[in-house]
């Protein structure tokens, strides 16, 4: 079946308005989304989201459209054949930085890619998944996000989700650290085995889970008490997403190498953020815990 690029862009944009939606509800202080078109003649298209309130120190939903003469080398990596190539790419990005520390940080990414080889021939793929980065965990939060994930999963290939939680444990791995950056969830990448229609069935299944698997989470920890020293912690720990984003993630690494619209793809970064040099935790706390247990790759379910 010839890909539907109709289809994906009709896909896309709905479940960017129905995520801006779903966190608008939870938005403590009532504030919107603000609206951010930009286009490019070209480089292509997009609407940037974004939300900065009380329950959310920062929420990013992006939708891209781009259309380029040469692959960034991000992107051909796993296709050196496609080095040079005309290509094509939709794709929603969300990135959430909820204010109090007891709610974690998420984020979404699902997109389409096409390119035209030098012999005229259309690859097309699929791509994306989402993890969760707590401060501070907690189980039933964990067990929720994967038993969500794997739902998802199973409605498409019952493989899919060992699959795919295993993808995630290793791309979301910050080497220099050592250590995760967040508890996982799934990452895919050049699904394309399937035919088109069951490959993009598994991209609206994963997109629409990510509601499903964040949402009661935040209706659990946003109004949660905390002290400063929480804060603390959330803020030094945000410094190890900051370095995951702008060393390893290659959405990130692909706008900056395509030219892409600079304040749209930097948007997943948090507001605020500290490194401390060469702190280590207290021993026993619920600091060290975080990488002690929960960012360390486990079976959730």
């Amino acid at each position: 079946m010839k890909a539907d690029m109709k289809a994906i862009k009709n896909f896309l944009l709905n479940l960017q308005s129905r995520l801006c939606a779903a966190l608008e509800t939870e938005e403590i202080s009532h504030q919107k989304f603000h609206e951010d078109a930009w286009s490019h003649e070209k480089m292509g298209s997009g609407l940037t989201r974004i939300l900065q309130g009380e329950t959310f120190e920062q929420a990013g939903v992006n939708f891209s459209h781009v259309i380029g003469e040469q692959l960034p080398q991000a992107a051909t990596i796993q296709h050196p054949e496609l080095i040079g190539a005309q290509f094509e790419a939709l794709g929603v990005s969300s990135v959430i930085h909820p204010y109090n520390p007891f709610a974690p940080t998420a984020h979404l990414n699902v997109r389409y890619f096409q390119a035209k080889k030098l012999n005229g021939d259309i690859v097309w793929w699929f791509g994306g998944g989402y993890d969760l980065t707590p401060y501070y965990g907690f189980d039933e939060d964990c067990i929720h996000w994967h038993q969500t994930a794997k739902t998802a999963c199973d409605t498409i290939h019952p493989d899919f989700y060992a699959r795919f939680k295993k993808n995630a444990d290793h791309y979301f791995y910050i080497k220099h650290r050592k250590e995760c950056r967040g508890i996982g969830g799934l990452f895919f990448d050049d699904l394309n085995t399937m035919p088109f229609e069951n490959c993009f069935s598994f991209l609206q299944a994963v997109g629409n889970s990510f509601i499903d698997a964040y949402s009661p989470i935040i209706v659990k920890r946003k109004s949660q008490a905390f002290t400063q020293k929480h804060r603390d912690f959330q803020c030094y720990r945000r410094g190890r997403y900051v370095e995951f984003n702008l060393v390893y993630d290659r959405g990130t690494l692909f706008g900056l190498q395509f030219g892409g619209r600079t304040e749209s793809i930097l948007m997943s970064l948090p507001p605020k953020v500290q490194w401390k040099y060469n702190w280590t935790p207290e021993k026993n706390s619920e600091e060290e815990k975080l990488t002690g247990y929960y960012l360390k790759p486990r079976e959730w379910i």
